[in-house]
């Protein structure tokens, strides 16, 4: 008897934990349904809808208490309209291209900012390492908006910048920095260094000093060493730096408003001014879309490139 009750005993604890265990892998996906999927489909729907003046700001407006059969009759009207608009208005089309090109660029130079910092932080005494990489995540610790504003104050004709470079005889008159594309991508450099630094900083810090050494006394030159087992065995790192901070840049909108102005053209501001000056709901909910659909593709090759390195 005290046997069976023990077998009884663990096997109810085994139970347990299969059942435990399958609730905790369950938890990522219902939180995909709800805080993505739900909300996702939420805007699909309004951007298959058309623009109206009330409450909601679209129509139809989809409730299955009223019936399948009217639920269905407003399902027959939804309609494509919103996405050939976006097709073949040019303004649309020009902001999508000039924000790939902004974060592109952005995402590159971050990547030449990144890389020696991080490569001086993988190399510093075990100590240190603790201490900058605080120092890295330190500039999380203010406002963002307060950060990219005191852009502003440097990048501005009587800016920081300006009066340093007319001190020093660089320049003859103020240059006009603040409000072009270029400050717009020295602010999302700047915002978005520690996104690269800290994925740059993990693959470096795991690489065996062992392997340069190595190919030294094969007889490669260290720049060579450098760029076939440093660089290529922090591939990872800066492919998934590369997409923190080209995601993100793409859709942004508190740089290019406050650096970039009215001169400067990216889909934020466009989906800004969509929604909350023009009030048409489905249009800017198709601009959301059409967007999410262009940051799905590297988000997929990303996938696929680390299925392939498991492999």
């Amino acid at each position: 008897m005290p046997s069976s009750s023990n077998a009884e005993a663990r096997a109810g604890r085994g139970g347990r934990r299969v059942l435990n265990a399958s609730f905790v892998g369950l938890l990522p996906y219902v939180w995909l349904l709800v805080f993505f999927l739900i909300p996702f489909l939420i805007v699909l729907k309004i951007s298959l809808s058309t623009a109206f003046y009330g409450q909601p700001p679209y129509e139809p407006v989809l409730d299955l208490a009223e019936g399948v059969g009217a639920t269905w009759e407003k399902v027959k009207t939804l309609s494509l309209g919103n996405y050939t608009f976006l097709a073949s208005d040019s303004l649309y089309v020009e902001a999508y291209l000039s924000s790939l090109k902004i974060a592109a660029i952005a995402t590159v130079l971050t990547l030449l900012c990144g890389f020696p910092i991080a490569h001086a932080m993988a190399r510093a005494p075990r100590g240190w390492r603790p201490l900058l990489i605080a120092l890295v995540i330190m500039p999380f610790w203010t406002s963002f908006l307060i950060r990219v504003y005191a852009w502003v104050g440097i990048l501005k004709r009587e800016g920081l910048l300006n009066a340093v470079l007319l001190e020093l005889g660089a320049i003859g008159e103020p240059l006009t920095i603040l409000n072009t594309n270029f400050a717009v991508i020295v602010g999302i450099v700047y915002a978005y260094l520690p996104f690269m630094i800290l994925p740059l900083y993990a693959a470096l810090e795991r690489q065996d000093p062992a392997l340069l050494e190595a190919a030294s006394d094969l007889g490669s030159p260290p720049w060579l060493a450098f760029w076939q087992v440093t660089v290529r065995l922090s591939v990872p790192g800066i492919v998934a730096g590369s997409l923190l901070v080209f995601i993100p840049a793409v859709g942004e909108f508190v740089i290019p408003n406050l650096l970039g102005g009215s001169n400067t053209l990216m889909i934020g501001q466009t989906l800004w001014n969509e929604f909350f000056l023009n009030h048409d709901w489905p249009l800017s909910s198709a601009v959301a879309v059409v967007l999410l659909v262009i940051l799905v593709v590297p988000i997929t090759l990303f996938q696929r490139y680390q299925a392939r390195e498991v492999e």
